[in-house]
């Protein structure tokens, strides 16, 4: 027998954990690896489950069904989030554009694992969340708290009425065989309130485990238990520990702790390795929380990893909880979801010594972007105005606390550029701006080009501080990259930290995503420097094509207002990675992906039990073709466009690089 401790929040506080055993038994070895998954799936009960017995899982009843929903309510509260999340929040509601219809897109781009598919969980989750989200007062008063002194009081006004009776939610349905790319949900509702909801729903998806897990771990479990005759100990134990019988290799422990939800010491410890690899001069910004285990996973990383050494947190409940400091400021959302200076409202600001009458900040930024261009040689005519008109808004919300993300369109053409001339447009107004996050892309060298530029600035404008404002790095940041960026040349002065943070490496995160894809019925779509991270516009219905076996072959992704496909009927698609040349299917069936799951504050389909989603699961990996389950080397599924969509992402392409005389404008 082998005793593995860990330790479980209770419902009464994310602050009681409660001990937890599991004991590994040879009863049979399939009894064994079912507790341990039963075991796993229910931790957040007081009580371990001990029965090993061989009867059916009884379904949920209405009690247990109660207690979820408040334990979701207790573990998923509304401050768990992001701090930046209502820093765009609030400069939507300042600028009027809070209420603007909007639709964001859940998915991840690889599959996990080096697998040739995974499986979609936590949508149970996600429905009972968004049935109960909304501010308290103490909420409310913490955030007042946190938020910089220019918030407007009548915005808390707004946040503690706000909740999702304006929110729809299509998904696809949980327990389903999905890949890479593929939609999973597409949230959509005013655009403040679908902004907030983000970092919540990726949490709560990227933590639901696979069938993937389960099997390991099943694996692990018929692998390396021997007999044992002992009965089971009720003492606490710090770990592994041998028993008579077969023994537990090294390697196994390893595999088998690597399936178990880390444990504080882990956590703490992998931040000291992070604190090792960057040194003592850069500040370390913990941003893990959509990507942790679990809006539990998530509390804890964000609390030990401070403790391990980093400076901060993105994480709002942990700093409301622990007295962590917060730091935040915008998502490439929030970028890509403006379009136009039309769109800047107000477009005046007071400057800091409050000496002057309101000034028009859009005219004064435009006369410093060309005063810019001239220095750096850049060309005018590649600036993206909707980046410049998000980075006016954001400034004019936070003139004290303006450091947007640059990144969206192009770095050096326009991103920088935009920055620089709102930033000097600030300290002509005596504000003081803090600085750049960059996102994609080789960090080092764009951070010398960006320092580079600043210095510039700095001497030709005569502004000694401009030469000093922070460059934030925030790229999928591992232990392995930190340490090489003590042997580049780089200017970076934070490091933003997160999957490989709060997850160990070892047992990564999905790597959900949750992109705007249209505003205003309008679509809208993130480029990037890094072209893997290029976003698919617009609304859209997600199809399955099945061969004359029943197996998937391709899942079709077409904007929402065209035809459905038909069987047996010829379609031309592009997909969307590798070869994107035309092709022609024709499947022999087709099913539609997408369910309304979610709308006018009622949940709309029947919420499935454990077992019922396990069923699910087991079918759906059995329609699967042997070469795409394959565990090592598996065949890539292709994830497809339709002509229409393909055409709409290449004149959406072809606008924005036509798009930027804005500049000669009155």
């Amino acid at each position: 027998m082998w005793e593995i401790a860990y330790f479980s929040p209770g419902f009464a506080s994310p602050l009681a954990y409660q001990p937890f055993l599991l004991y590994l038994r040879d009863t049979t070895e399939v009894e064994a690896a079912g507790w341990l998954e039963n075991c796993m799936s229910q931790r957040s009960r007081r009580q371990p489950n001990m029965n090993l017995g061989k009867g059916n899982m009884a379904a949920p009843s209405s009690q247990s069904c109660t207690a979820l929903e408040r334990s979701i309510r207790e573990r998923v509260p509304t401050l768990l989030t992001d701090l930046y999340q209502f820093t765009m929040a609030y400069a939507y509601w300042r600028s009027g554009r809070h209420n603007e219809p909007a639709v964001f897109e859940l998915f991840f781009r690889d599959n996990p694992f080096g697998g040739g598919f995974s499986l979609f969980s936590g949508m149970h989750d996600c429905l009972l969340f968004l049935q109960s989200f909304r501010f308290t007062d103490e909420d409310v008063e913490y955030l007042r708290s946190v938020l910089p002194p220019a918030t407007d009081p009548a915005f808390f006004l707004f946040l503690r009425e706000l909740d999702c009776s304006g929110v729809t939610l299509h998904s696809v349905p949980e327990g389903t065989v999905v890949f890479a790319r593929v939609p999973l949900m597409e949230v959509s509702g005013p655009l403040a309130v679908v902004q907030l909801l983000e970092t919540s729903l990726l949490c709560l998806v990227n933590y639901a485990r696979t069938a993937l897990d389960r099997m390991a771990l099943q694996s692990v479990v018929r692998t390396s238990l021997g007999p044992s005759s002992l009965p089971p100990r009720t003492s606490i134990s710090g770990g592994v520990t041998e028993r008579p019988g077969k023994s537990l290799t090294p390697s196994t422990q390893v595999r088998l702790f690597s399936l178990l939800p880390h444990g504080k010491s882990l956590v703490c410890s992998n931040a000291a390795r992070f604190r090792l690899a960057a040194g003592s001069r850069r500040k370390l910004l913990e941003m893990g929380l959509r990507r942790a285990q679990g809006p539990d996973g998530g509390l804890t990383a964000s609390r030990y990893t401070y403790v391990g050494g980093f400076d901060m947190t993105s994480n709002v409940q942990a700093g409301f909880l622990f007295g962590i400091p917060v730091a935040g400021t915008m998502a490439h959302s929030y970028v890509t979801s403006f379009s136009s200076l039309e769109e800047v409202w107000p477009q005046t600001l007071v400057a800091a010594n409050g000496d002057h009458d309101n000034i028009d900040l859009i005219s004064l930024t435009k006369g410093w972007l060309g005063r810019v261009c001239e220095l750096l040689g850049a060309e005018s005519g590649k600036i993206h105005e909707g980046e410049l008109a998000a980075f006016l808004s954001y400034a004019i919300a936070y003139p004290h606390n303006f450091l947007p993300v640059i990144d969206s369109y192009s770095v050096t053409c326009s991103g920088l550029l935009n920055f620089c001339a709102v930033a000097l447009s600030l300290f002509e107004l005596e504000y003081s701006p803090l600085g750049v996050r960059l996102d994609s892309g080789d960090l080092c060298r764009q951070s010398v080009e960006v320092r580079h530029v600043f210095r510039l600035c700095s001497e030709q404008f005569s502004i000694p501080a401009f030469q000093s404002l922070l460059i934030v790095g925030t790229n999928n940041i591992s232990e392995y990259s930190m340490a090489e960026l003590n042997k580049k040349e780089n200017e970076i002065d934070v490091v933003g930290v997160g999957t490989h943070l709060v997850t160990c490496t070892r047992q990564p995160s999905l790597g959900c995503v949750y992109k705007l894809v249209e505003v205003r019925g309008s679509p809208r779509m993130k480029f990037s420097e890094d072209p893997e991270k290029s976003t698919v516009p617009g609304r859209k219905a997600v199809y399955r094509m099945l061969d004359t076996e029943g197996h998937p072959f391709l899942d079709l992704l077409c904007l929402c207002e065209e035809p459905a496909p038909k069987a047996c009927v010829a379609v031309r698609c592009h997909p969307v990675v590798g070869n994107k040349t035309c092709q022609s299917i024709t499947p022999s069936q087709v099913s539609c992906l997408r369910l309304e799951v979610y709308t006018k504050g009622q949940i709309t389909q029947p919420l499935c039990s454990t077992a019922e989603t396990r069923e699910k699961v087991q079918s759906s990996i059995q329609t699967l073709h042997p070469r795409h389950k394959r565990l090592q080397e598996p065949d890539s599924y292709i994830v497809a466009v339709s002509e229409k969509l393909h055409n709409l992402i290449a004149e959406i392409r072809k606008g924005s690089s036509n798009n930027s005389n804005f500049l000669l404008a009155n």
